[in-house]
């Protein structure tokens, strides 16, 4: 049974990745690195900072920061654990995927995908009551995490083990602000 789920992976990642043209590989390059997002950061602490304040914003990053470091290394140890290689460096592969960038470090689970969902989940369920439209924060750890298939690092079980790690956690992380605010009473809404 693990056999034919890593063989679908594998065969998936293969279909996924194959759709990829060599005119866009710039356009995913930059779209897997973070620094090129920072607008979109910005923009949405500009909208928690509108609604919350300076001091909520402040600690609501505090605990992103806390959550991304904490997804990061589990995300690392669970690479270091099962070393699963990364697309490519899969010797079957040569010939056949388009290899875009590629590492040396091993791909289960993805951590952009764990990092960008934890982030994602954890400000989507503060700011959902503020704002409509706000699931399509989504679409943030959506294009990312494809961008890692895309450029030959990731199977997509790799892509969706990270998003329901990150999921999970970023659900955790805001049950733990609510504690913390509940507490303290820290959040003072704003209009």
């Amino acid at each position: 049974m693990l056999e034919h789920l890593i063989q679908l992976d594998k065969d998936l990642f293969v279909f996924l990745n194959g759709l990829g043209s060599e005119p866009f590989d710039g356009f995913w390059k930059i779209i897997t690195k973070q620094i090129y997002w920072s607008p979109l950061f910005l923009a949405v602490f500009y909208l928690i900072q509108k609604k919350m304040g300076w001091k909520n914003l402040g600690i609501i990053i505090l605990f992103l920061a806390v959550l991304i470091t904490f997804t990061d290394q589990i995300t690392n140890l669970f690479k270091n654990t099962f070393e699963r290689l990364r697309p490519c460096n899969v010797p079957e592969f040569d010939g056949i995927i388009r290899e875009v960038i590629t590492r040396k470090s091993f791909s289960f689970f993805s951590g952009h995908a764990a990092n960008s969902m934890a982030s994602t989940v954890f400000v989507y369920l503060i700011i959902r009551k503020y704002y409509r439209h706000t699931h399509l924060l989504f679409c943030f750890p959506l294009i990312f995490a494809f961008s890692r298939i895309y450029l030959g690092l990731h199977f997509p079980g790799d892509i969706l083990t990270g998003y329901l790690f990150g999921a999970t956690f970023g659900f955790v992380f805001y049950r733990m602000y609510l504690l913390f605010n509940k507490k303290y009473n820290f959040i003072i809404e704003h209009d």
